[in-house]
């Protein structure tokens, strides 16, 4: 990899992905690479001016943060095909991001780069845009929309909670209608966040599939269901009197959604791409360590296994 124009963004907020963005950048900055270095964060998106402002290719974003700094890069960087390295200073999960421990100095990764001793891992993405009517009409009334973790349709309201009445078709057939807290339609990288709190399925990064997972149903009938890649997922909301139906992608509120409006959700034609350093990179270890699996209640040794 030949790093000649990078990004580095660093969590807003925090001063210690701060410091560590300007000590990433000095570095770069000595080996003749031309950095842009910005905040992001809910109230901060440096990449609209990052990608204008460039007048030759990004070779790649240095990310500097959590789990939620990482989504924000994907969503806004996928597209362009720039590989993201996200490093987990000031995160709290980090499902995402590597693990800054691994490395005293950052030195170690500009020549870890700069070798190609890295792998590229490639996830999934989901894309979204709302519609007015049937499926017969294509015309979108909103912009398109790209997550890396979930769509989700759910009402806002600052006065009261609100239950939501929502109608699902998979490729034009109704599925099941929704009554509760609202919908997520999710890939797979996004079934270890909110999906897998609203009781959803987790399903391995590598397995190309969409997950719909209603949020606290008022119906025991009402299940998750995992779906192939090529389907679209279309979601009308219902009794929708005072319209609060809104869309969120990756938590941050997209666009409201108006009666007769649906929302058709499909596999995005881009993919987020991620730098992996780690030598013994395992998602079964993440997931222990993440989620604390403790297993059984007392542990057992397997003396079988040597």
């Amino acid at each position: 990899m030949q790093l000649k124009q990078v990004i580095i963004v660093h969590k807003a907020g925090n001063r210690l992905s701060q410091s560590w963005a300007a000590k990433c950048a000095r570095q770069l900055e000595s080996q003749d690479c031309k950095v842009l270095m910005g905040p992001s964060g809910p109230k901060d998106n440096p990449y609209p001016v990052f990608l204008a402002s460039v007048t030759q290719p990004i070779d790649l974003a240095v990310v500097l943060g959590g789990d939620g700094t990482a989504l924000a890069a994907a969503r806004h960087l996928a597209a362009d095909g720039i590989p993201i390295l996200a490093l987990n200073i000031g995160g709290h999960l980090g499902f995402l991001t590597e693990s800054s421990d691994v490395f005293d100095d950052f030195s170690e990764i500009w020549q870890r780069l700069a070798s190609d001793r890295f792998a590229v891992e490639r996830r999934m993405m989901l894309q979204a845009q709302v519609f007015a009517g049937n499926r017969t009409n294509l015309d979108p009334v909103s912009d398109r929309y790209v997550s890396l973790n979930e769509m989700c349709i759910k009402p806002a309201s600052p006065d009261r909670m609100i239950t939501s009445i929502l109608e699902m078709e998979i490729d034009g057939e109704v599925v099941d209608q929704y009554q509760g807290d609202g919908l997520l339609v999710s890939t797979p990288t996004g079934s270890t966040g909110y999906t897998v709190a609203a009781n959803g399925p987790i399903v391995h990064p590598g397995l190309p599939a969409i997950i719909v997972t209603p949020i606290c149903p008022l119906s025991l009938s009402s299940r998750p269901i995992v779906i192939p890649p090529g389907c679209v997922v279309s979601v009308w909301p219902l009794a929708d009197t005072e319209l609060n139906t809104k869309l969120w992608v990756d938590g941050v509120m997209a666009t409201a959604i108006w009666p007769g409006h649906r929302v058709d959700i499909r596999t995005a034609e881009c993919t987020a791409q991620f730098i992996i350093l780690r030598e013994n990179h395992s998602y079964y270890q993440t997931l222990r360590n993440k989620l604390q699996w403790a297993g059984a209640r007392i542990n057992y040794a397997n003396n079988h296994r040597n």
